[in-house]
């Protein structure tokens, strides 16, 4: 089987080296790839003229595809999936994992994500959607003054007191940006006025999600998932993960891309993964069955729990980053047939083993980032002392020093703000967590940064 992997971040990187271990794997491909994923057994990195998120960049893939005999495609990040990569690929022929441009507007979308939760029944915090800014504004306004404007009731009883802080979407994918937890009203209106009236997200932010602010414990389910017309659906969830976001240790700072994961979620009670089953995976399965939805790939719920009751913040429509970097080590199954699985409809059958133990993967993250950064540093690792943690290193920032695509060579420099993950298991959260730190003392380059608390909160 030859394999192709869309995308250039860590996530791409365990993908690949996920794949390389399955016999029924011959080559793997990466596009574009990174400096991490050139150095994988069977993988050669793919250069690529263009934005994978635009149409010319994706037909190119597609020709490389057909002309490559590819046999397997496994779409990354959300960009190209927004943009209907799977249409192209599907209309051709060829075996793709990933959703259809409908059906991944559950990520692309914020309004239609909400408004399928509703339909479905998916427990959600509450939330109304505005497509205009003087709506809007008149909703915070009644909200943070306490004059009335209020979310809708629902049949469950609403927390003991109102939040205090209100949630801001903005409706379209904005690189991580989208997102503002509003503390006050000065802080709501800004946010407003940014996304609606100055559009400071483009088209992104003209229609925005208001959300009351559910305090709880986060944590990240990854699946797969298998659904078309006609076909009955299946959702397998993975082991839980959980992503730190904030910058700083303590979870201060601001929001990142993500700084590390732990998996599986020492906190994730049977009583609160009984309660996700019935209700969130359940009616969301429901929901993509009676939609008619072409969705044959992964799928993310972001959850916040409190009091073993699950919440849905999000869906997300491909697998999480960093938090791919800790569940794949800990999955004993093929991946490449997990993914045949997914597109033959025979997901309720599959043998899906998960390892003992746990797994721990913080970021090591260029100074100033999410800010400004510096680019094109070394990157040296000691790779006795490295060995001997058993972390793996899973690449996202790194670059090659000369050539391109299959052609790269030479020692790796940082090219992002998230440069690595130092993923290490152990026979507990403990031992993984002592491991994976170990592992990035094994590494360097100029003011590298990292949490010290990943797995510890």
């Amino acid at each position: 089987m030859n394999v192709l992997v869309i995308g250039s971040g860590g996530r791409e990187h365990a993908l690949v080296w996920k794949l390389a271990q399955s016999a029924e794997v011959k080559k793997v491909f990466a596009a574009p790839g990174n400096g991490g994923t050139a150095g994988e057994a069977k993988c050669t990195n793919i250069a690529v003229d263009g934005d994978i998120s635009e149409e010319k960049t994706q037909t190119g893939l597609l020709e490389f595809a057909k002309q490559e005999h590819i046999d397997l495609t496994i779409i990354g990040p959300e960009a190209p999936l927004a943009e209907g990569i799977v249409d192209r690929f599907r209309a051709e022929g060829l075996a793709v994992v990933g959703p259809d441009k409908n059906a991944a507007r559950l990520e692309t979308s914020k309004a239609f994500s909400k408004s399928f939760m509703e339909r479905y029944g998916v427990r959600t915090a509450r939330g109304k959607i505005f497509r205009g800014h003087d709506a809007a504004l008149r909703f915070v306004q009644g909200y943070f003054k306490g004059t009335g404007f209020s979310f809708k009731d629902e049949a469950e009883p609403p927390p003991e007191k109102k939040p205090s802080s209100l949630v801001i979407k903005a409706d379209g994918l904005a690189a991580g940006k989208g997102v503002i937890i509003a503390a006050s009203l000065a802080e709501a209106e800004g946010a407003l006025a940014s996304f609606m009236r100055d559009k400071t997200l483009g088209e992104a932010g003209t229609t925005v999600v208001l959300e009351e602010c559910i305090e709880g414990t986060e944590i990240s389910v990854l699946a797969a998932l298998s659904a078309s017309p006609g076909k009955k659906p299946c959702i397998l969830p993975f082991v839980s993960a959980r992503d730190h976001k904030r910058r700083f240790d303590g979870a201060k700072g601001p929001n990142t891309g993500g700084m590390g994961a732990i998996a599986p979620v020492p906190d994730f009670s049977e009583i609160a993964q009984k309660d996700f089953r019935t209700a969130v995976l359940e009616p969301t399965l429901k929901g993509i069955s009676a939609e008619g939805m072409e969705y044959r790939g992964f799928i993310f719920f972001g959850l916040m729990i409190r009091k073993n009751r699950c919440y849905l913040l999000e869906y997300n429509v491909r697998l999480g980053d960093p938090e791919t970097q800790a569940v794949l080590p800990l999955l004993d199954s093929d991946f490449a047939e997990l993914c045949k699985a997914m597109l033959d409809h025979s997901l309720d059958n599959f043998p899906l083993v998960w390892k003992e133990g746990a797994v721990c993967a913080p970021v090591a993250v260029a100074a100033g980032y999410p800010g400004a950064y510096d680019k094109g540093d070394p990157i040296t690792i000691d790779r006795p002392a490295l060995q001997e943690t058993g972390a793996k290193l899973f690449f996202a920032g790194a670059a090659a020093t000369a050539g391109t695509g299959a052609a790269v060579s030479g020692p790796l420099i940082t090219s992002g703000g998230r440069v690595l993950s130092a993923s290490a298991w152990g026979v507990n959260a403990v031992e993984a967590r002592e491991r994976a730190y170990r592992a990035l003392k094994a590494v360097s380059f100029a003011d590298m940064d990292y949490r010290t608390d990943i797995g510890r909160e």
